[in-house]
């Protein structure tokens, strides 16, 4: 969550911010509000604590001097009374504030384009879009041509948007992971393999819950919910920790299943393994120093694109805008491939920063001299392997019904293309 000294002292940057992410002042103002009742009360209190401990003093020294206590006694006896009832006040206007603050996203970064989704700015494209000879079949048909993938029986058993996958497309899944993890761990990341369900309280540590619950898979009767990336688990590592200095920056590499329910998706890419309510995903993530993190920003999403460029796929960097971007990050960059069959480019990564606002909500925090201060943290998708399959797919179909492997699977699955139907033997 954002600070509250920011609405306390500057309240127009985070309406600002507000207003470019296309939301309401109206929490701003109730935080406000909030805050400002309860700093008032606090000072009341402050007041009673001191008077209370002032007339215990008093009352000592009459006793001493044989004058009499009776009145002071019965002030003091009353202040206990006044104070609980203050502080329990105190409480719950804090719970309120506080409730409502989680909710108010990450300041927008000055270098975001301001709007919805129109306003999303392209930074850069890598790699040549082949125009193919021939007419482009979509993923699934081929792949389940191949006997390769199976939604069918999947949504008989499970339900729509789940799958099997088969034979070497397992391999291939494999492939994509393992090239991902000895990728980030040659660059000096820690491989993590986290719980794949977290508390809510936990969770709410990484997320504004209210924008994210409908996303995630709440186990019933259990305070667990499926995780819908790493990034969340990896967050909580380090929660109520304050982490040394001189190790900073943490830098981790987590794989992970992760579990979406693709609310409000309805009727959208419903076809095979693009979107689908579980996939595997190698996530980049970041604990530094605050100023450090537009260095980290830059190193997690370099990673991202040297991992795309090894499988020689055409793709581009779109930095999001206000309104299209999420609520904790200040600034996200998509890496989006592009997918010769639709014409278009999709995304398969995204790399955010999100300075200090997972960090206040989870009290992660670093020693800075006598004092601790909170760390900011970074995460980034190296791949979502799923989707990934789909690019590749696409990219590199044939004429003849075969895949070609990019090279740098190669020592991964064993083979260097995925043979037509009528080449096999069975």
């Amino acid at each position: 969550m954002i600070d509250i000294k920011l609405i306390r002292e500057s309240p127009e940057i985070v309406k600002k911010s507000q207003k470019n992410r296309g939301m309401s002042v109206e929490e701003v103002d109730k935080v406000a509000k909030l805050d400002k009742e309860w700093r008032a009360l606090k000072e009341e209190v402050d007041h009673l604590r001191a008077k209370r401990n002032k007339i215990s003093q008093e009352i000592n020294e009459a006793k001493k001097t044989g004058k009499n206590t009776e009145h002071m006694i019965k002030e003091a006896r009353e202040i206990p009374e006044k104070l609980e009832q203050k502080e329990k006040k105190m409480t719950e206007l804090k719970e309120q504030r506080d409730i409502l603050l989680k909710e108010i996203p990450n300041i927008v970064d000055k270098s975001v384009p301001v709007g919805d989704a129109s306003r999303n700015k392209v930074v850069k494209e890598y790699g040549k879009i082949i125009k193919p000879k021939f007419k482009l079949k979509d993923h699934a048909d081929i792949l389940e041509a191949l006997n390769l993938l199976d939604t069918k029986k999947a949504a008989e058993v499970a339900g729509a948007r789940f799958y099997y996958l088969k034979g070497d497309l397992v391999k291939l899944n494999q492939a994509i992971i393992q090239y991902a993890l000895d990728f980030l761990k040659h660059k000096g990341f820690t491989l993590i393999h986290p719980p794949f369900m977290l508390r809510k309280e936990v969770l709410a540590g990484a997320i504004p819950m209210a924008a994210f619950e409908e996303m995630i898979y709440k186990i019933e009767g259990e305070d667990l919910y499926l995780i819908g990336t790493a990034e969340h688990a990896i967050n909580a590592y380090h929660s109520n920790e304050t982490l040394n200095p001189n190790q900073l920056p943490l830098r981790y590499a987590g794989i992970s299943p992760c579990f979406r329910k693709e609310a409000g998706s309805h009727g959208k890419d419903t076809k095979g393994i693009f979107r689908i309510h579980q996939f595997e995903k190698i996530e980049q993530f970041i604990f530094c120093k605050p100023e450090d993190a537009w260095k980290e920003f830059d190193l997690i999403l370099s990673n991202t694109i040297e991992l795309f460029k090894g499988l020689e796929i055409p793709f581009r960097t779109v930095c999001l805008s206000s309104g299209d971007m999420g609520r904790v990050p200040t600034k996200t960059i998509d890496v989006e491939g592009y997918f010769p069959s639709q014409k278009e480019y999709r995304e398969l990564a995204s790399c955010s920063n999100c300075t200090d606002y997972q960090a206040r909500r989870s009290n992660i925090k670093y020693q800075k001299g006598n004092q601790s201060e909170y760390a900011a943290t970074l995460n980034n998708t190296a791949i979502a392997t799923e989707r990934m399959i789909v690019c590749l797919i696409d990219n590199f179909q044939q004429a003849d019904g075969s895949i070609k492997i990019p090279k740098a699977l190669w020592p991964y699955t064993g083979f260097k293309e995925i043979q037509a139907k009528n080449d096999k033997k069975n």
